[in-house]
């Protein structure tokens, strides 16, 4: 079983339950050489903390004397630990000597029978360079293999890998087709000559179509990789887990692994690291060392780090400072920053998983910042969902300090005083309503004062196209004097324009959908304001509370007579998590949704949304927050799917 506990957009800290226990991910598997202890299962266990490793099976099989005692004792035994063993089937072995001296059945039922806690079919590792056909017959071989593992495996899990060379249709293609098969976790293969060559930007495209396939109710494992610096990309992608013999093969050639590269140590000036296997040592004293010791210490080093780099990740996603982690680390090195870049082609995929707002500001860390699907989001609401003003008179004001109504309160009321106008921020997202100035990430971003090219470019592409879609009479830049002047001699009039009023309306329709200004406020608003800031709190229609606008975001959070309303006014399934009627019961009453008792849902529902739950007739039971997505609703079985603030019967 696998369940999500935290998550930030793919990225996820889940729970991956085993009849060996439990462990959390993401996380590292140390390859485990059962010839070369460089470091002692045991020790990995109760010295680094590690509660799951990966081993060879078939070096395992091949040799008479490791092959009896894992058949008399069992693998955990022999290697003397007492976690959650993973076994590779022989598959690099075959990418790397072309041939091995075993069946794929022979193999399985030797996992199985060793007692691996997960297994792998002996899959056809996919080349780089390979043509299309011959990676298509590939992954039909890797398949069948899959499936005959499949009903030899018995209470062993078992890896349904995705190959597909760097077709990104194949991997997607094979990703769906094991998805279908009774297989618990899904590796991508065929990935270590990447790694090995620095093209992460191929990675990046194997990973993202590999999930674009696969179930997001199995971990998935990204064969082979174990460098630190490569870690953050892949776990912004969601890739879960990881294996590597780097920690200790990197040793043996005196290499220390950061998360910023590969240093050796014949090159290094200093040594800046506080790790237990480095602390109290510098560079002369490990120099000094003899082979054995040097190559000890340094693998107790990689391993330090390569832990401490997923803790950090882990941390990141708890704070919702995940992008500004992955766009640092990936710019320690040209060829990560190409991974980095080529996440501009997933923006639409990417903002699927998007939360509606994260608890961390949006920091601005360079022009790839751009690209994050956050603001992709607010580029595509603002231009579909956004109803201009019925004003003839646009005034721009250039990007300041937030709130922008805060700023700009004394130009505003003067200007409303003089003619009847609307007011827009040329901010780095581009166009802002003034309405808007409240909203993740509009009102929680950073971004430098000196701006660079890319940034002052992108605003002006904005606001150009803005200019092509909202039809204004008159659009100003403000100016000071002289444009109250302009304006005082051309175009008097009295001002319509209520921010309040504005606010309410342009937020429900970007948050919930076009129309649903229309169907929450057809009656008489009020407001209950802070009374330390003056901002909205609460909004009332008709006497009712109907939304509660949240200061840590600017969105709302639903009552349940403002959950009547958009029942009302949209059909299902818009903004609906269909329940079972057995659910819908406990939900009435203000109980959470698990994802086992979902039938459905809106597919358009992202994390963090507000959302109606209704039964299956679409009578309204409940309201909350959305955790997770449509396909994520549907396949998990374990795990909160919805976090309900009220039921019809509260």
């Amino acid at each position: 079983m696998f369940e999500i506990v935290e998550r930030d957009g793919l990225a996820r800290i889940c729970a991956f339950h085993t009849r060996r226990g439990t462990i959390e991910t993401p996380c590292l598997l140390p390859v485990v050489n059962p010839n070369i202890n460089t470091i002692p299962p045991r020790k990995l266990y109760e010295k680094f903390g590690i509660r799951a490793v990966i081993t060879n099976s078939y070096i395992i099989l091949k040799k008479k004397e490791l092959k009896e005692s894992a058949m008399s004792k069992g693998v955990h035994e022999l290697l003397d630990f007492p976690g959650i063993i993973m076994t590779d089937s022989g598959t690099f072995q075959s990418h790397v000597y072309s041939k091995i001296d075993a069946t794929n059945k022979e193999i399985v039922e030797f996992q199985r029978d060793i007692g691996s806690d997960i297994g792998m079919p002996l899959d056809v590792f996919t080349e780089p360079d390979w043509k299309k056909d011959r990676t298509a017959q590939a992954i039909m071989q890797t398949i069948a293999r899959t499936k005959e593992a499949s009903e030899i495996k018995g209470e062993m899990l078992l890896g349904g890998v995705v190959q597909g060379s760097l077709f990104p249709d194949l991997r997607e293609q094979c990703a769906r087709e094991m998805s279908a098969l009774p297989v618990d976790i899904h590796p991508i293969g065929g990935v270590v000559p990447l790694m090995e060559n620095y093209r992460f930007a191929d990675l990046v495209d194997v990973i993202v179509a590999s999930k674009k396939g696969l179930v997001p109710n199995r971990p998935v494992h990204l064969f082979g990789a174990g460098h630190p610096m490569v870690f953050a990309l892949a776990i912004l992608l969601g890739c879960d887990t990881f294996d590597s013999a780097s920690y200790a093969k990197f040793a043996r050639d005196g290499r220390f692994m950061f998360s910023s590269g590969t240093y050796r140590l014949e090159d290094m000036k200093k040594l800046v690291c506080d790790c237990p296997a480095c602390r109290g040592h510098d560079i002369d004293s490990i120099r000094e060392m003899n082979d054995e010791e040097r190559t000890d210490l340094i693998a107790r080093h990689n391993l330090y780090e390569s832990i401490a780099e997923i803790e950090r990740i882990k941390k990141a996603i708890l704070e919702g400072t995940l992008w500004e982690f992955v766009e640092m680390r990936c710019r320690s090195h040209p060829a990560l920053l190409d991974g980095l870049r080529r996440l501009a082609n997933y923006k639409e995929f990417l903002e699927k998983y998007e939360p509606l707002s994260r608890e961390g500001a949006f920091f601005y860390t360079g022009p790839e910042s751009l690209d994050r699907p956050s603001v992709f989001r607010y580029e595509r609401r603002f231009f579909e969902r956004y109803a201009q003003p019925l004003t003839q008179i646009l005034v721009g004001f250039e990007d300041s300090d937030k709130p922008y109504t805060a700023k700009y309160a004394k130009e505003i009321e003067e200007i409303s005083a003089i003619c009847d106008a609307h007011f827009i921020v040329m901010s780095p997202f581009g166009p802002v309503p003034i309405e808007f100035d409240e909203i993740y990430p509009i009102a929680q971003s950073v971004f430098p004062k000196i701006r660079d090219k890319v940034l002052i470019e992108k605003t002006h592409q904005l606001m150009e196209r803005m200019s092509h879609i909202q039809k204004y009479g008159m659009c100003v830049i403000y100016d000071g004097e002289e444009t109250k002047k302009l304006l005082e001699s051309i175009a008097k009039g009295k001002s319509t324009f209520n921010i309040d009023i504005a606010r309410v309306k342009a937020v429900a329709d970007y948050q919930f959908g076009k129309g649903a200004a229309d169907a929450l406020f057809n009656g008489e608003i009020t407001f209950i304001k802070s009374k330390n800031t003056g901002r909205i709190r609460n909004v009332m229609v008709d006497g009712k509370h109907i939304l509660s606008m949240r200061a840590s975001d600017g969105f709302f959070s639903l009552r349940i007579a403002g959950a009547t309303k958009l029942h009302a006014g949209f059909p299902s399934p818009r903004l609906r998590v269909i329940v079972k009627r057995e659910s819908a019961e406990f939900n009435r009453k203000g109980r959470n949704v698990f994802c086992k008792f979902v039938v459905d849902c809106d597919e358009n529902i992202r994390p963090m949304d507000e959302v109606l739950v209704v039964d299956e007739n679409d009578h309204l039971v409940a309201c909350g927050r959305s955790l997770l997505t449509r396909d994520e609703m549907l396949s998990f079985k374990r795990g909160l799917a919805v976090l309900v603030r009220e039921g019809t019967m509260q």
